[in-house]
């Protein structure tokens, strides 16, 4: 791979700043605790780092509500951290990829609190603002992904503004070009200070329709979500009027334009839409992101048959794009309860790491997936999440994936002297760093060792993808580029299983560490539960 394309096939470990490693014992982790901890992150064999929001923030959304896009909040640190991060970084042979919440800020930024103020003030168009209709009610249906109408009254301005997540996260304008001249001055700052990517954060959010038109209903048996709770009011409208609009396109452009000027920078666009998998193949064709991603991986089912159609999906719709595929993330319940059915094992466990970083794209690795972390029981006096705040019981939130890195089986788990933020369960300080690195067979070692074998062959990291007809619980595929060519074989189940090799194909296996192996004997892959089979196809 070039310096200019590093993030083609790239592995990228997610940090969750709040939840890394905190340095000063106040519980809550911060950029000092992240640098302490980049050498075991480089020793993962990983390519980069994305860090989750560190910016000034009042963090009613834990930081994804940004109130000066240009700071970083004394929570975690300063500049000079930060700039000391990226250096520690560089030197270990890391990308460095942040954040970007565009879309909307927090109430308490300075540009918001200018608008609210009046409707003739230099920013009073920065943010959607509407007149009330007749009867005082919001100007339309639109409703926020945290729950009841995205509409909030301003009684300053005797207006409503939009608000797609919390009534602290006010959309901005982007119809108003002055708005885009400023979070493009914003990620302009960053790419100056020497970041290497952007991960933007609900990216298809940053246009809504000007005409304010109604969503259309949606009937009961379509209400599924990627990201949020089916119960959610939010699944009961078609939601194509308050994202998702053509204007945006435009604007992926100009910002294409701003990383073009840093060669081997990169985009990582957050998309959540109607048809996602589509909206990434339009987000990502031409001159516009270098990568997207989706919720579709995120998703509760889990089948051969869905992630193969997944797939294809999106690999039909792709011209020039690139996909960067993720199974764990800081908003969505931890693959190994979603996908073990809550008992998961540390062999399902290393063949989802090797599953997902086998599909053609990029990959995102949430922090602690390295150790097979299951989801964490947070008691609802300990939530801290205001979106499972407000829909406990049927839906706990994303504390249950956010809890504190267990770096030791201590109390502390070595992640803080003082009180974490959210409680550490007994199960993940016995699955501790501390614990697994003096273990050859752990989910750690096994993890390690993937990851240095993937980066030995090209056709991994950047060839084509090729499904082959197999029955459930079997995922099969080729993975293609140039003369490196290889057979890919998963058994997804929890009983043995037996593939015909196809008429024909010559197959040599290879020792693939880290998910268990099965062999290849007779014109037949035999493949215990939950293990893998990687072998070289003859030309």
């Amino acid at each position: 791979m070039t310096e200019a394309t590093w993030w083609r096939g790239a592995v990228i470990y997610q940090i969750y700043p709040r939840s890394f490693c905190d340095s000063n014992g106040d519980g809550i982790g911060d950029l000092p605790g992240i640098i302490e901890r980049l050498d075991y992150v480089a020793g993962l064999g990983v390519d980069a780092i994305w860090i989750s929001p560190f910016f000034k923030s009042p963090m009613a959304d834990f930081g994804y509500d940004i109130a000066d896009y240009c700071a970083v909040d004394p929570l975690f640190g300063t500049m000079a951290d930060f700039e000391q991060l990226l250096a520690r970084a560089h030197e270990l042979g890391l990308k460095v990829m942040i954040d970007q919440v565009l879309s909307h800020t927090s109430i308490e930024h300075e540009w918001f609190r200018a608008s609210r103020e009046s409707a003739s003030n230099d920013k009073s168009n920065w943010y959607v603002w509407a007149d009330a209709r007749e009867d005082g009610t919001p100007p339309n249906n639109w409703l926020s992904i945290f729950g009841g109408v995205a509409w909030q009254w301003e009684p300053r301005r005797g207006q409503y503004f939009l608000h797609n997540f919390l009534a602290s996260q006010p959309d901005l304008n982007f119809h108003n070009p002055a708005v885009r001249s400023a979070v493009l001055d914003a990620m302009r700052f960053w790419l100056d200070t020497g970041v290497d990517a952007f991960r933007l954060d609900a990216i298809n959010f940053c246009f809504h329709d000007a005409q304010l038109r109604d969503n259309p209903a949606k009937p009961k048996d379509k209400r599924v979500g990627r990201g949020f709770s089916a119960d959610n009011p939010y699944a009961f409208q078609y939601h194509y009027y308050n994202n998702t609009q053509p204007e945006n396109l435009a604007f992926l452009q100009q910002v294409r334009a701003l990383t073009d000027r840093y060669p081997g920078t990169a985009t990582l666009g957050e998309i959540s839409s109607e048809d996602s998998l589509a909206t990434m193949a339009e987000y990502t064709s031409g001159k516009r992101l270098h990568m997207g991603y989706s919720f579709e991986l995120l998703a509760d089912e889990f089948s051969a048959a869905f992630i193969r159609r997944t797939v294809e999906q999106l690999e039909s719709r792709l011209t020039d794009g690139w996909p960067c595929w993720a199974i764990s993330n800081h908003d969505v319940k931890r693959v190994l309860s979603r996908w073990g059915d809550d008992a998961p094992t540390p062999a399902l466990a290393k063949l989802l790491t090797a599953l997902v970083a086998s599909l053609r794209g990029s990959v995102c690795i949430y922090q602690g997936e390295e150790l097979g972390l299951p989801e964490a029981d947070v008691p609802y006096e300990q939530l801290q999440d205001p979106y499972g705040i407000a829909f406990w019981p049927n839906f706990k939130g994303r504390d249950g994936c956010r809890t504190p890195m267990p770096w030791s089986d201590a109390n502390g788990a070595a992640f803080s002297s003082g009180t974490p933020w959210l409680p550490i369960p007994d199960s993940h300080r016995a699955l501790a760093v501390s614990r697994q690195e003096a273990d050859p067979e752990s989910v750690l070692r096994g993890f390690r060792a993937f990851m240095r074998w993937r980066k030995q062959h090209r056709a991994l990291r950047t060839g084509t993808v090729k499904f082959h007809d197999a029955p459930d619980p079997l995922l099969v595929f080729e993975r293609r580029d140039g003369s490196d060519a290889l057979l890919v074989a998963f058994n997804l189940g929890a009983a043995p299983q037996r593939y015909a090799v196809p008429a024909g194909m010559k197959l040599e296996a290879l020792a693939a560490p880290g998910p268990a192996n099965g062999r290849i004997a007779q014109g037949q892959i035999e493949l215990p539960p939950h293990s893998a089979v990687y072998a070289t196809m003859a030309p």
